[in-house]
């Protein structure tokens, strides 16, 4: 009886063995594992940039009548942006095309399978990564009409500037466009992003006008708790979006990720010091502030630079973003209401003129492009950063005339007064017993 159980068993095992060695298992021989679980983790923090960090740190400077209208805005943005990401924006993104725009031959994502590698990690994560870059693009441009634009009118708005301004503008940098072949340096976006986001802002906030009583009659933030627990949440995710560039686990994601933690050090504490000498009181408002401005302006530098890139930029960007806050908001009277093109926009025009000097080995940086000199590179930088600027300027403000045509851009008077929370989304952020 024994040796027959053992017969049993071994003739078991073998059939086993025999039945799954005939079946055939998809071979991954191009990607990297380490590379693949780092770029997840990434996309994950990315999106947590903006559901909930940016939306919550937004929605702490509004008034309490705003605070939903805020977080629905930005919650059915990134669900409408997926979408659109999905079916064209990825293929007119990454395809190939010509200098100006990708192809289509890959809408609905129907070129990508489970096999499909993009350098060492699947194209499917790739794919999604880029996609979380895309979600907060126009995400943070609410900041510039909050309060009192139409929740239609954003919706449409932003889904068509989506297709006409930052899907070319992520195809000639990242997408093998006229940018990437005059040699541009961006490495996370401070020209796909930040410097698109920000223009379109400025451009957006004067196209619709300012709130009513702006500036004397405009309440303080309504929750500086909100606003720092969000702009937290912003710190921890732009690790995915900068070490995340890197698209490995590797040596240039972790200078990545230090060069973008001590940046966003420095500017905060710029911020604040400015704001303590000249008030007397430091805020918090003002420091969470700085942090952000310090991150956009590091973010098109953060592969290139090392910790003295960091430190002079986390320095410049706090400086200057205070100053361009001060200059529009303050003297021009311009209602970008939480100061998109100031932070954003400036802070990212910034740190990507810079790094064409800060990358030099003068300041540990990994260098730049061979036969480049620093002042050459410059002006690379400078010319990436005028046609993304004019391109995203006129084309931002025809996209709202329009989207004027089809719905009107602003809630009436009444919904202003009464709050867009209530008179749109039918919902309080508050109730008092």
């Amino acid at each position: 009886m024994i040796c027959f159980s053992n017969f049993f068993n071994f003739t078991k095992n073998f059939l086993i063995i025999v039945v799954f060695s005939t079946f055939s298992y998809p071979a991954f021989a191009d990607i990297n594992n380490g590379d693949t679980a780092w770029v997840l983790t990434s996309t994950a923090l990315v999106l947590f940039m903006t559901l909930p960090g940016l939306a919550l740190f937004y929605a702490g400077l509004v008034n309490s009548k705003n605070v939903v209208s805020v977080l629905m805005q930005h919650f059915a943005l990134a669900c409408m942006v997926s979408v659109i990401w999905v079916i064209l924006g990825y293929s007119l993104a990454f395809s190939e095309g010509n200098e100006w725009i990708g192809g289509l031959g890959n809408i609905f994502m129907n070129a990508i399978d489970v096999n499909s590698p993009s350098g060492s990690i699947p194209e499917s994560l790739f794919a999604t990564f880029q996609m979380t870059f895309a979600i907060i693009t126009p995400a943070l441009m609410i900041g510039a009409f909050v309060e009192r634009i139409k929740f239609s009118a954003m919706l449409i708005f932003l889904s068509i500037w989506l297709l006409i301004v930052y899907v070319p503008v992520t195809h000639w940098v990242w997408g093998g466009g006229i940018l990437s072949s005059w040699g541009t340096m961006d490495f996370a976006g401070g020209i796909v992003v930040h410097a698109t986001a920000g223009t379109a802002a400025l451009v957006t906030a004067l196209t619709l006008g300012k709130r009513r009583g702006f500036p004397k009659s405009i309440t303080p933030p309504h929750s500086p708790i909100l606003t720092m627990i969000g702009a937290s949440m912003l710190w921890i995710g732009w690790f995915g979006f900068n070490a995340g560039s890197a698209l490995g686990a590797n040596g240039g994601a972790g200078m990545a990720m230090l060069v973008t933690h001590i940046s966003a050090a420095t500017a905060s504490l710029v911020w604040m010091f400015i704001e303590w000498r000249r008030f007397g009181k430091p805020s918090l408002i003002g420091i969470v502030t700085g942090m952000v401005a310090g991150l956009a302006t590091v973010t098109p530098a953060s592969g290139y630079i090392g910790v003295p890139g960091g430190l002079i930029l986390g320095f410049f960007g706090g400086l200057f973003c205070y100053l361009a806050v001060d200059y529009i908001r303050g003297k021009l009277q311009i209602d970008d209401s939480l100061d998109v093109f100031a932070v954003h926009g400036v802070g990212g025009i910034l740190g990507t003129l810079l790094v064409a000097f800060l990358a030099t080995s003068t300041f540990s940086g990994l260098g730049i492009a061979e036969g480049q000199t620093a002042i050459s590179q410059f002006f690379v930088q400078l010319k990436a950063v005028f046609l993304t600027v004019v391109w995203t300027s006129v084309f931002t403000y025809l996209i709202l005339k329009i989207t004027s045509f089809i719905v009107p851009l602003r809630v009436d008077e009444q919904e202003e007064i009464e709050g867009l929370d209530l008179r749109s989304h039918g919902e309080k952020g508050y109730h008092s017993d």
